[in-house]
């Protein structure tokens, strides 16, 4: 929201005309010159000085005379926003830096619910932990209208995005755990990315027609209590529940989603009930990210590529607000460029390995955010346009991320992990917004940060594991580990061959061995696609 200096508009006292003009002092901002938003000269002396007849700039040079801060406050535009936080909280001049800051407590907020909803899913459930993280985003997104204070604020903020991020995690593992093949793949990029795509094309239009932050905070929390309904809908995930040793009920949610689909289920799903119970003794926590040097190493990889997609995507969004003179119209374009970077990594998810898509995606970030500093002053379509295509490869990759790290680790601790890189993740977002403060320094600093950002971590893709067309892990053991990026052609033949359950040997039987002499296996003599 813009505001500005009220000196020059609401001052009575007996000055001359040439000394109203002067009494705001010029400022250099983005290398253009502006009347000061936030000082005046001190009033005593300019009075004194007109009394005295003397003119400014000529019997007066201006920059010896002291300044002060607008003890009569600032008038704010309302030619778009009828009220923001900026206005109610006056968040200018000195408190200028809780703009950003508040922006930052939001991914605060996603930080800690992201390492806490994915600990307490794993713990008690996916079902559970959705509904309970839903009811939080929307019982405090309403409370937070009766703020009566910055700082009060600020804690509901937190603790609105706390809810918000527990419940996006928790209903994408259980929607990965649920579905399978081809279904999953479609959920995990277009099903929750779409549906998140077309909430932020939305945003504008409901901010468009109610221009109150306190009316249009109201309008993103009433849709919350549209979910209730969905308790009876939802079931709980049966990998989940196969991991606590649950087997009967997750065998139930199996033979009512059969009965439902027409499809007759085998007389036998999980085998002997004691294997089950056997296997599901062994329970993760979250040092087992770190336990072993290759779940360690795997882990820290996807620690910066999940900051580098966080950082990008936030900071491009936020910096969309730049991109034209209307706002609504800005975050428009930035949610519909989404819709094919969306549809982009459904086709990735399909028919490409993971580490090449991550290459590409990288590539194309990179290069656009360092291309920007090079286009001429005048040719701001162009400027628009590569930002745009940044913004494009970052979400792609942002969609991607998250079905990468649900492939990669078991069911155990597939929650778990996914919620702890979106912490470390967080780090990034929480300082997105003060990274594009560096633009008073140099126009494109922020998008250099970005674009560096992304070879590095193009850098570090070709050390991780690819899970392309593989079964998801059940167990540690089973987590997919790095091999060479092109794989050799006996490697190939090697692992089509073998196939094996390291969770629980007893339930797989012997059907024949390679020419070395390793026994490839398979499970109750159905052979197991990779």
């Amino acid at each position: 929201m813009e505001f500005q200096n009220t000196t020059a508009l609401s001052l009575r006292f007996n000055l001359t005309e040439e000394w109203r003009a002067a009494i705001i002092p010029i400022e250099v901002l983005n290398g253009k010159q502006e009347l000061s938003r936030c000082s005046r000269y001190r009033l005593d002396v300019v009075l004194n000085l007109s009394a005295q007849g003397l003119n400014p700039g000529v019997d007066v040079n201006l920059t010896d005379l002291h300044q002060e801060s607008c003890v009569d406050g600032w008038n704010y535009s309302k030619d778009i926003y009828q009220s923001t936080f900026v206005s109610e909280f006056n968040l200018v001049c000195k408190d200028q830096w809780k703009q950003p800051f508040t922006s930052s407590i939001n991914f605060v907020g996603v930080l800690f619910g992201s390492f806490v909803s994915g600990q307490l899913s794993d713990r008690f459930g996916r079902k559970p932990v959705l509904f309970v993280t839903m009811a939080v985003q929307t019982i405090f997104s309403f409370v937070t209208i009766f703020s009566p204070s910055w700082t009060v604020l600020c804690i509901l903020i937190f603790l609105a995005s706390s809810g918000q991020i527990g419940n996006y995690v928790a209903g994408f593992v259980l929607g990965c755990e649920i579905l399978s093949g081809n279904a999953r793949v479609l959920f995990s990029s277009l099903g929750i990315s779409l549906g998140f795509s077309i909430g932020y094309m939305i945003l504008p239009l409901f901010a468009f027609f109610l221009r109150d932050w306190k009316s249009l905070q109201l309008g993103l929390a009433v849709p919350g209590l549209l979910y209730i309904p969905m308790w009876w809908m939802i079931t709980e995930s049966p990998r989940w529940l196969l991991s606590q040793g649950r087997a009967e009920e997750a065998e139930a949610i199996l033979r009512n989603a059969a009965k439902k689909n027409k499809i007759e289920a085998p007389d036998v799903i999980f085998g002997d009930p004691k294997e089950v119970n056997i296997q599901a003794k062994q329970q993760y926590h979250i040092i087992d990210l770190i336990r072993t040097l290759h779940v360690r190493n795997t882990t820290f990889l996807l620690f910066l590529l999940w900051v580098t997609v966080a950082t990008g995507y936030v900071g491009l969004s936020i910096n969309t607000a730049q991109l034209h003179p209307n706002p609504y119209l800005s975050c428009f374009l930035s949610a519909v460029v989404e819709v094919p970077a969306y549809i982009s990594s459904w086709l990735a998810l399909q028919y490409i390995s993971r580490r090449l898509s991550f290459v590409c995606i990288l590539v194309v970030a990179g290069s656009s955010l360092y291309l920007i500093q090079l286009v001429p002053e005048g040719l701001s379509g162009v400027t628009i346009a590569l930002e745009m295509l940044g913004k494009f490869a970052i979400t792609a990759g942002a969609t991607l991320v998250y079905a990468y790290t649900a492939e990669i680790y078991p069911t155990g601790l597939r929650n778990t992990g996914t919620a702890v890189c979106g912490s470390v993740s967080r780090m990034g977002s929480i300082l997105s917004p003060f990274l594009l403060s560096l633009s008073v320094y140099y126009k494109f600093m922020p998008q250099l940060v970005l674009g560096t950002l992304a070879f590095v971590s193009l850098f570090t893709t070709l050390f991780m594991p690819e899970t392309f067309k593989k079964p998801l892990p059940q167990c540690i053991e089973e987590m997919p580990k790095r091999k060479r990026f092109i794989p050799s052609k006996k490697n190939m033949k090697r692992q089509s061959h073998i196939q094996y359950n390291t969770c629980n040997l007893g339930s797989w039987r012997t059907v024949g061995r390679h020419k070395s002499g390793t026994p490839y296996l398979d499970e109750k003599g159905v052979t197991t696609e990779g």
